[in-house]
């Protein structure tokens, strides 16, 4: 009955369903970009460094890892809609203590249990792809989901810009909390459940502990969720360094800084519908080993070009582009060749990739932050460093994985 149920409304009311599961995946990255301009005037009102100011990113990193490990298994026992309307709610009360926050270890506390609520949000899109189409189709869903999380950054930082300019940075949580209503109106409205509550899963410590060492058991999974976290990770270390670098060493105002930030990742938009285009001819495997290599060679040209004193601005976006465009056709790929082996147990799977992909995002902003990075060569380094050990994870691990075929989704 789910099964019928759920492919009669996926076929009717298909781009809908993917639209709002691209709306939930935009939370993060809206709660993430949107208060990025507002960093040195957060720091000037709270009588600190913009450098510490990016540990209230740091902050919501961490709880974003940390929240999806407890939801994964929450959705599996009591759906997936019901815990993200709770979970929302929870994100709007966060966010308008963000903006009465009044020194920075307060809002840095606050972040983190924003992200808390904040993170339901992406593990139960990521569930309902697979709950809700054929797992063949997957890895297209996600470039479409990927599509609409890359406008987030485009929109996010320019409309922070001119938010924090015209009404202060507290005003940017306020217009959060107006968002996240907005969402949770047409997901309650619109979004088919997916797959129903299922009271055989246990929400006990052994059985949730039982359920991720299942999904930590699959080779898969293991390979493709870190090889996707650690060749993500270039497009986190670079928000957390962006700020101090453009706006403290090249001196960008907040609305050009809101327009730079837009343009970086309008390369993950191109890269996403590329994907789609490249999915016809090459596989998802050929597709993600092609991405690191790409990545790499460019990460080289960069910080050889660094090294060797190059400074004309736009040169070094332009390669700053070229590195973190490619990531919009990766992520979908590692997604979905990760989700792959999954079927009941897709919402602790979710939440495992989500925490391992956050989880490294945390340590390089974590990381970013204490090493004060405020140059574009030291931004380089830690780009190929990143690559270069996606890439080697990637081949190395590859020869012990055997791709099996996907399960039969309940959409199928």
């Amino acid at each position: 009955m789910f099964a019928a149920t759920n492919c009669q409304v996926t076929k009717k009311r298909k781009f809908l369903t993917i639209l709002l599961l691209g709306l939930l995946t935009s939370i993060v990255p809206f709660s993430i970009d949107m208060y990025l301009p507002g960093f040195p005037d957060i720091a000037r009102s709270m009588g600190t460094t913009v450098s510490k100011v990016a540990l209230s990113l740091s902050s919501f990193f961490i709880g974003l890892a940390i929240g999806q490990l407890a939801y994964g298994p929450i959705l599996d026992r009591f759906g997936r809609k019901k815990p993200v309307y709770l979970a929302l709610i929870f994100y709007c009360i966060t966010s308008i203590g963000c903006s009465f926050s009044g020194s920075i270890e307060v809002l840095i506390g606050l972040r983190f249990f924003q992200a808390i609520g904040a993170c339901a949000a992406s593990v139960a899109a990521i569930a309902m792809v697979r709950d809700l189409f054929p797992a063949h189709q997957n890895a297209r869903i996600f470039s479409f989901l990927i599509l609409v999380l890359s406008a987030s950054p485009m929109l996010a930082p320019t409309i922070g810009g001119y938010i924090t300019a015209e009404f202060g940075w507290q005003s940017i949580f306020i217009v959060l909390t107006v968002l996240i209503v907005v969402i949770l109106i047409g997901v309650f409205l619109f979004l088919p459940d997916g797959k129903p509550a299922d009271e055989e899963h246990s929400l006990r410590i052994p059985a949730i502990i039982k359920g991720y060492k299942a999904v930590l058991s699959e080779r898969t999974f293991l390979l493709y969720a870190f090889v996707g976290a650690v060749g993500f990770g270039g497009l986190f270390v670079y928000i957390a360094s962006s700020p101090a670098i453009f706006m403290g060493g090249y001196k960008l105002s907040q609305k050009e800084y809101g327009f730079l930030f837009a343009f970086i990742a309008s390369g993950l938009i191109i890269a996403s519908q590329i994907n789609n285009l490249l999915l016809r001819r090459f596989t998802s495997e050929q597709i993600v080993l092609g991405i690191l290599l790409i990545q790499n060679v460019i990460g080289v040209l960069l910080l050889i070009a660094t090294i060797a004193g190059l400074t004309n601005f736009w040169a070094l976006i332009i390669l700053i582009f070229c590195f973190i465009a490619p990531s919009g056709c990766m992520m979908p790929n590692a997604s979905a060749l990760s989700m792959r082996p999954f079927d009941h147990n897709a919402g602790s799977a979710a939440a495992m990739l989500g925490f391992i992909q956050m989880g490294i995002g945390s340590l390089a902003t974590i990381l970013i932050g204490f090493l004060d990075i405020t140059s574009v060569r030291g931004l380089s380094a830690a780009l190929v460093v990143g690559s270069a050990l996606a890439l080697i994870l990637l081949l190395l691990g590859r020869k012990s994985v055997k791709m099996v075929p996907a399960p039969n989704s309940v959409a199928g």
